[in-house]
């Protein structure tokens, strides 16, 4: 636990899993949004079927999350122990470096998984609710809403640790949304 906590502390390794959070978190915002304005257009009339759709989306983009930073940092982390190997003169397997850089490509992997999932999931919420509280075109506006709120928040983030004016950072972000929602809207069908 110990390892866990300095790790966390560790601004590189939280840099990193930042980055791959939020990026991924946005791909899987904008995604929902054109699953959810999609399949409104494209006349599902179930809420669940919106749900169903959408989490094929979040194991898939949750997958190649996890999957894609545990192979892209397995290969950075390791072409840095050489690297530093070359400079020592001396093999560092299974020494405290090595292990740190095992642990933080987990922690890495785990909040690119992480970031889609909240992406996908939180603008599938308002279809549970379908016939419920929501008409389908109903759910389908709040499902929109709640992306770009989630998309809001990402960039109200970055622009708060960047020391950007925030709510400007999170108009830039959250317009994302917005955008694939209307563009969805010039599909064929």
């Amino acid at each position: 636990m110990a390892s866990l906590r300095s790790l966390l502390a560790d601004e590189e390794v939280r840099s990193i899993s930042r980055r791959y959070f939020i990026s991924n978190g946005f791909d899987g915002t904008l995604t929902s949004i054109g699953i959810v304005v999609g399949a409104y257009l494209s006349g599902v009339s179930e809420g669940i079927t919106v749900v169903t759709i959408g989490l094929g989306a979040a194991i898939g983009l949750g997958t190649s999350g996890v999957w894609s930073v545990w192979e892209i940092e397995r290969a950075e982390k390791q072409a840095k122990l050489l690297r530093i190997e070359r400079a020592m003169l001396t093999d560092l397997d299974g020494t405290t470096p090595q292990e740190r850089q095992a642990e933080a490509r987990k922690i890495n992997a785990i909040a690119s998984g992480i970031g889609p999932l909240i992406g996908i999931v939180l603008p599938l919420l308002p279809f549970l609710a379908h016939d419920v509280l929501f008409t389908l075109l109903e759910a389908t506006l709040v499902g929109v809403a709640v992306g770009v709120a989630v998309l809001f928040t990402f960039g109200a983030y970055l622009g708060s640790i960047s020391k950007q004016n925030w709510i400007v950072a999170g108009i830039r972000m959250g317009l994302a949304g917005i955008v694939v929602a209307f563009l969805n809207l010039f599909l064929p069908g």
